[in-house]
């Protein structure tokens, strides 16, 4: 048996040949970048496109259509000429070399590059293969655990890191001798991008939706109905302090609890658990102390650490229905301190909200909110699963 084999752990059927490795200095070409600022560039007036890093780094994926409209224009004032044998085309790679994290050598593929012309901009390594490649193979690969690891070791600096032309043309690029192989590789990445971005977008359309329904069926500006209201109702809200409609109750230490199943929250969100509960019903969870803008629903039994205040329900209120009330209350406004964040029960207390007269409204109010968020939860785990089987898949697809 060949224990030296080049070879991925996971394949398609049918290729069972070794990959081919090669220094990228030996089957690339460096092309030239320009070093236009922010300033220079816009998205109004078509004109030359501009590749910058921070767009690398933060907006583009690893293949880049050139079509997409995240790709800013160079202002038209400016001279290009010089730049004439640097225009980018179809299968072109561009490295970030620079960032302020181990985002640092992030490259992409650009791919459907037509009218505008594209150009690699400010702290940009833009090469082109000397040898053909499979559509979107090297995107991916070049941003594989496989790749990225070799880059380690080449980066240099300690606040904002870089990394060279130099260091990168002794990398080793790894891949299927198949440009069969090589393009269904980048099919496959190509169709889980699709679904990431399908459900991104889902998930951003169900967070725009809860916005604009917040500021619909809650009164603003002063007044004392909403905009939308369900059928039937038509009384005006009532004005109230939250001081009479919650109680505010201090939360407390629990290191001298020991490790249960019930949950420890802070103003981050959950900690650990213990085998004690500070309440046995539905609370608000609002800092006290750090993070005071960030309002939590907590389910009975937990625990709070003193940092964070529960608010618990008083009289008839739904506890649902003030919890989506109090995302709309500016909480930094009532900041008490002029360094770390803070809030008192006093002034938790004094804050002027209006509620509905008729309970029932409150009700539908918390109970279409407490849908979407549903939605959203289910969104945004199909999408941390997807990218959690791209990652798997970077992994076991590359040498």
């Amino acid at each position: 048996m060949n224990t030296n084999k080049k070879a991925p752990k996971l394949r398609f059927k049918g290729f069972t040949d070794d990959w081919e490795q090669r220094k990228l200095g030996k089957i690339f070409e460096y092309l030239q970048n320009n070093t236009l600022s922010r300033d220079s560039l816009n998205y109004k007036n078509p004109n030359i496109k501009n590749i910058h890093y921070g767009d690398i780094l933060v907006k583009f994926d690893e293949i880049l259509d050139g079509s997409n409209k995240d790709i800013p224009y160079i202002n038209s004032e400016l001279d290009l000429s010089k730049f004439s044998k640097s225009l980018l085309q179809d299968g072109d790679i561009i490295f970030s070399d620079t960032a302020e994290d181990d985002t640092v050598g992030k490259a992409i593929e650009l791919q459907n590059v037509n009218a505008p012309f594209i150009l690699s901009g400010l702290h940009t390594i833009p090469c082109r293969p000397l040898i053909p490649f499979g559509k979107g193979y090297l995107g991916n690969f070049l941003n594989s655990d496989s790749y990225r690891m070799q880059l380690r070791p080449l980066v240099q600096g300690i606040k904002v890191s870089s990394i060279s032309k130099s260091a990168l043309k002794d990398t080793m690029i790894e891949y299927p001798k198949n440009i069969e192989e090589q393009e269904k590789i980048g099919c496959l990445f190509q169709n889980v991008a699709k679904m990431i971005t399908l459900h991104q977008c889902k998930l951003e359309k169900l967070k725009l939706t809860k916005k604009a329904l917040l500021q619909k069926l809650f009164p603003k500006n002063g007044k004392h109905i909403p905009e939308i209201r369900f059928k039937g109702f038509t009384d005006a809200w009532e004005q109230r302090k939250l001081g009479d409609v919650l109680k505010v109750n201090s939360g407390k230490d629990y290191k001298h609890l020991d490790q249960g199943n019930i949950p420890v929250y802070g103003t981050g969100g959950y900690m650990l658990s213990v085998n004690e509960s500070l309440s046995n019903i539905d609370a608000i969870g609002i800092g006290r102390k750090g993070t005071i803008d960030k309002p939590q629903y907590l389910n009975a039994p937990f625990w709070t650490v003193d940092t964070l205040f529960y608010l618990t329900a008083l009289g008839k209120h739904s506890i649902l229905f003030l919890y989506y009330l109090m995302q709309l209350i500016p909480w930094k406004k009532f900041d008490e301190s002029t360094g770390v964040p803070s809030l008192s029960r006093t002034t938790i207390d004094s804050i002027s909200a209006y509620v509905p007269s008729n309970f029932k409204e409150e009700e539908l109010i918390s109970s279409l909110f407490n849908q979407l968020d549903k939605s959203i939860t289910l969104h945004q785990r199909k999408l941390e699963h997807l990218q959690l089987q791209k990652k798997a898949l970077l992994q076991q697809m590359f040498v």
